[in-house]
């Protein structure tokens, strides 16, 4: 089988796995830095195009499009869907878990447990908000921020108003400013699992190093292995199915009334095999070889 990786190129570690574990499966495979691709948009004529060769020849596409990225990289996925070419995550579902407003609404929709969040375009009821989210301490995040970047823990209700009104002024691009509820008995550790074709392939908890809040580890967070009780993984695969990926990094949060999820990252990082130890590269081409070959599924999420 034929199979291109879309990346940022070869030095990227998840990158590096699947091309491994991909070629020792018996696969041809090819790194396309999608951000050089181009793509010719003509009536019943679609096509992709990278330094001269025509993307249609692949059997499949693993898309690893990073976040400051994403407009690009999902147009050029889903001129590859129109192509006929099989994709393991679809543009629509990558989109989706870009925009948290968006993810929360779709998770909340499916019944998956989310801490409180409110959106607001408007600082004249800053008082009423943070009231309506719980009161202080409080969250708050822009929709479009990953990595932990664009969220800040206000404690006191001054603070949250200094930091609402500054992300207000400043937030000219119109992405949706969230407050949620700071789940005190989670505070600066969450857990990610690592979903692939449904299932749980590798899980660990990630706790930060000092009083962030924040427990990613690209914020200096620390990870070790945890199981997962039954409800946390049926709630990372609910959530993974949710926002129609088929391979997906779940945050959750263990709180008082059950596990929350935080969020569904649509290119999650392969630290996790360092972390726990699992290999969770091979799941993945094997979930390809399953299923490419019946083509291109059509996405059924409907928002």
């Amino acid at each position: 089988m034929k199979i291109a990786i879309l990346s940022n190129g070869n030095g990227n570690y998840s990158t590096k796995r699947l091309k491994e574990e991909a070629i020792a499966r018996g696969h041809e495979v090819k790194v396309i830095k999608y951000r050089d691709c181009y793509a010719s948009i003509e009536q019943d004529k679609p096509t992709v195009s990278y330094r001269g060769e025509d993307l249609a020849k692949f059997d499949a596409i693993i898309p690893r499009i990073a976040a400051n990225m994403t407009r690009y990289g999902t147009a050029i996925v889903r001129q590859l869907e129109m192509q006929g070419v099989y994709t393991v995550s679809s543009s629509i579902a990558i989109n989706r878990s870009r925009d948290k407003l968006r993810s929360l609404q779709l998770l909340a929709r499916s019944g998956v447990g989310i801490p409180k969040t409110i959106v607001s375009r408007s600082s004249n009821d800053i008082d009423d908000l943070i009231e309506k989210v719980g009161g202080t301490p409080i969250i708050i995040k822009l929709a479009r921020g990953t990595h932990g970047n664009g969220v800040v823990l206000a404690e006191t209700k001054k603070a949250a108003k200094s930091v609402l009104q500054a992300f207000y002024l400043t937030n000219e691009d119109g992405t949706n400013v969230l407050l949620q509820e700071y789940v005190k008995e989670s505070a600066g550790t969450d857990i990610r699992a690592f979903v692939v074709g449904g299932r749980v392939v590798a899980s660990m908890k990630r706790q930060s190093l000092d009083d962030d809040f924040r427990s990613n580890l690209h914020k200096g967070g620390e990870g070790t292995v945890i199981k997962l009780t039954e409800q946390e993984t049926k709630m990372a695969v609910k959530a993974a199915k949710a926002m129609g990926l088929n391979i997906a990094g779940v945050d959750l949060m263990r709180s008082a009334r059950g596990p929350l999820v935080l969020e569904v990252n649509s290119s999650p990082g392969f630290g996790i095999e360092k972390v726990t130890g699992r290999n969770v590269a091979v799941p993945i081409i094997e979930y390809i070889e399953q299923n490419a070959k019946r083509g291109s599924k059509k996405d059924k999420v409907g928002a």
